[in-house]
């Protein structure tokens, strides 16, 4: 048989893609676009797997992650984001997600990080080393994600501990991801 996957995103276009293309290779599939949502399914369904997004409007999928590991223990979580960073990625972790992919990811990577079974076991899994160290753009981007993260989204607080102009930290977090 196979899994119940849960896929919570505030992006109903690419949940409805995902789901779609998840229900042609055999998965159940719910939905919800919302924290809330989600948590009505996790309260009243069992799910194999629980694929969140990190951004669910102005929330932060970060703090949606114990509340579901707690209505679903055995479930799979994958936190899938495009504002990929270090510190988020760490946190996820520490909170119970086993396995953290950048967006854009196919549904081959999906399906494979939840079918992991070095993640599902709880161990952490073997990843390469990059080849080139990261660029001091990326390296400025991390860092203000890790102090975003420690200061709880708090941008002023981040904007002081940094000393930095809140407009200014407010403009570098609206850009995509630096690439590594």
């Amino acid at each position: 048989m196979r899994w119940h996957i849960l896929i919570v995103d505030d992006d109903a276009v690419f949940a409805q893609a995902l789901a779609l293309a998840m229900t042609r290779r055999g998965y159940t599939v719910d939905s919800a676009a919302s924290s809330l949502g989600a948590l009505d399914l996790a309260a009243s369904k069992v799910f194999d797997a629980v694929v969140l997004d990190l951004r669910l409007g102005t929330e932060s999928g970060l703090h949606l992650i114990e509340p579901l590991r707690a209505c679903q223990p055995q479930a799979r979580l994958l936190l899938l984001t495009g504002y990929a960073s270090i510190a988020t990625a760490v946190a996820a972790i520490k909170l119970g997600a086993v396995q953290y992919l950048p967006k854009p990811a196919s549904v081959d990577e999906i399906l494979a990080a939840l079918g992991d079974a070095d993640a599902a076991a709880g161990r952490a899994v073997d990843v390469e080393p990059a080849s080139e160290p990261l660029s001091v753009d990326r390296l400025e981007w991390e860092h203000i994600h890790q102090v975003l993260a420690q200061h709880e989204g708090n941008l002023s607080a981040t904007a002081r501990a940094l000393k930095m102009h809140r407009r200014t930290l407010q403009r570098k977090l609206a850009k995509r991801p630096v690439k590594a």
